[in-house]
């Protein structure tokens, strides 16, 4: 056993201290980017955010109306071979990933969906909570050799070592975050976790000395954090309890003492398993949990406000680009975010 005795800090920690800026308006900052791939080659353009892979945010409405915006969406895992085939014939603007886990039954009904639908898709999410073991790392290479030409994003992890060894294995997008979700409970009930800013810079740091990528994945509640997530030297944000409520979510509303609801809830929580495993194997625990959202309409309303916050961001800084801003960003810690005097911002 040892204590590690460096500071970690979350986006609650931090603000980012404004600079001088030559900008005149958020309408001059460009936040879309562009990149190339180390293992696939292929490019990518468009505004880095995706919307996780759940299956209140991860649909192919959200897709579609994300596209619009040049956002990107991780599809959740459970949608059948022919929904699947037909989405992908009929191509989104920005890239929409293909989501699997890391079993035998993954593994062949991607291959068998990729066997018809071809270059259709052009990119896959990996996603398992604990990326540290090594049927993940076999996973990867087994997925890498058989598609050299495919964009691979996948975690999660929260360490510098095991976002090299991701890269080096086959890796184009390492997925960041162990707990920092809104209905993630992994931090309580397994005790392990890393504080997601820290993460963040730690793994976007050894990402970039290997001419990969990383994508922060939860913890973000505000469009402030997922400017200090992009200043942070991110390339790629998913958001999952941010673009939860919305119309395009797919989800049953609920009208509770005349207040209209939707359910949200974590991949691994309760009623997750329940709906898509036959309920929690007796040899774990469920690390999710189960909320009702106000119901919130078009998920356009949303993005005006993500989209700005970023923007504005860039103008404090004097960031003309999306690229320019974790260049330009330095974190002041903080005891305090926000005036709250007349109750919670929301």
């Amino acid at each position: 056993m040892r204590i590690e005795q460096d500071l970690k800090l979350d986006f609650k920690d931090v603000l980012i201290r404004p600079k001088r800026s030559t900008l005149t308006s958020r309408s001059e900052v460009d936040i879309s980017r562009d990149y190339v791939f180390l293992h696939s080659k292929r490019k990518y353009h468009g505004i880095p955010i995706i919307a996780a892979n759940m299956d209140a945010t991860g649909t192919m409405q959200m897709a579609r109306a994300l596209a619009k915006q040049k956002l990107s969406v991780a599809l959740h895992k459970h949608y059948e071979d022919e929904e699947l085939l037909t989405f992908f014939a009929n191509p989104t603007p920005s890239p929409t990933f293909y989501s699997m886990g890391i079993t035998r039954p993954d593994f062949d009904k991607f291959c068998r969906i990729k066997e018809r639908a071809g270059d259709q898709i052009t990119s896959v999410c990996v996603d398992v909570a604990n990326g540290y073991t090594n049927a993940f790392i076999s996973f990867i290479q087994k997925l890498r050799n058989k598609f050299p030409d495919i964009t691979i994003m996948a975690g999660n992890v929260v360490t510098g070592e095991m976002t090299e060894q991701l890269i080096l294995d086959g890796v184009d997008i390492v997925k960041v975050g162990i707990g920092p979700g809104s209905v993630c409970t992994t931090r309580r009930m397994a005790g392990v976790g890393f504080p997601q800013l820290s993460a963040i810079i730690e793994c976007a740091d050894a990402a970039h000395g290997l001419k990969g990528f990383i994508c922060a994945d939860g913890g973000c509640t505000s469009p402030g954090d997922i400017a200090k997530a992009f200043g942070a030297g991110s390339d790629f944000v998913m958001l999952g309890g941010m673009l939860a409520g919305h119309d395009e979510c797919g989800s049953d509303i609920v009208e509770i003492n005349g207040v209209k609801k939707m359910r949200f809830y974590g991949m691994s929580s309760r009623e997750a398993m329940n709906k898509y495993s036959g309920g929690v194997a007796a040899h774990r625990a469920a690390e999710g949990k189960e909320v009702l959202l106000d119901y919130r309409g078009p998920v356009e309303n949303t993005l005006q406000d993500v989209l700005g916050g970023v923007r504005s961001a860039c103008t404090y800084v004097g960031a003309h680009t999306l690229k320019e801003l974790s260049k330009r960003t330095t974190f002041i810690r903080v005891t305090q975010q926000l005036n709250e005097v007349f109750g919670k911002a929301t």
